[in-house]
């Protein structure tokens, strides 16, 4: 497999945040910029390796800047590192008020993403090389974030294995 540089995995959506997109506050659901976060990703992670993916975790979604009714909200999505299957994509999302023009960074976020096959199992995806000194840095501190992410989900694992499946009120509580 070839190589392909950070910018050719690029993935750009912009949106309107209508009425139904809004909290009480007059500002944009968490929960719908994650989906739009979500869906940007995985267009990145995919066309990076050309084959399907799923999103194996999100380290975090920072949110900000608040993103209100009657903006705009622009997200791109690039891969950044990859390792055998899985590809770190970082996310940005911008709103723009569309009367003034004033746009702020209003979330970031680093997702991992998997390629699979037809079968759904884990396959292989081409490396990446960043080009601009951001990519490069990116690139850089990406082993980090990765270990950090083996940490958590081991973590995550052992807080699932405490709890189980039952519910509180089926214990007995």
């Amino acid at each position: 497999m070839d190589s392909k540089p950070c910018t050719y995995s690029l993935a750009v959506k912009t949106s309107h945040v209508l009425p139904p997109d809004t909290n009480t506050h007059g500002t944009l659901f968490g929960g719908k910029l994650m989906a739009h976060i979500d869906d940007v990703g995985a267009i990145a992670a995919a066309r990076h390796a050309r084959k399907p993916v799923v999103t194996a975790s999100t380290d975090s979604v920072d949110f900000l800047a608040p993103v209100k009714e009657g903006d705009t909200v622009c997200v791109e999505a690039f891969v950044t590192w990859t390792h055998n299957t899985s590809m770190e994509v970082f996310v940005k999302a911008v709103t723009e008020d569309l009367q003034t023009g004033d746009r702020k960074v209003c979330t970031t976020a680093f997702m991992t993403f998997v390629a699979v096959d037809e079968d759904g199992r884990p396959s292989t995806v081409p490396s990446v090389y960043p080009v601009t000194d951001q990519e490069k840095n990116l690139h850089k501190s990406a082993p980090s974030r990765a270990e950090q992410r083996k940490a958590r989900r081991k973590h995550s694992k052992e807080v699932a294995s405490t709890f189980g499946t039952d519910f509180p009120w089926n214990r007995g509580l």
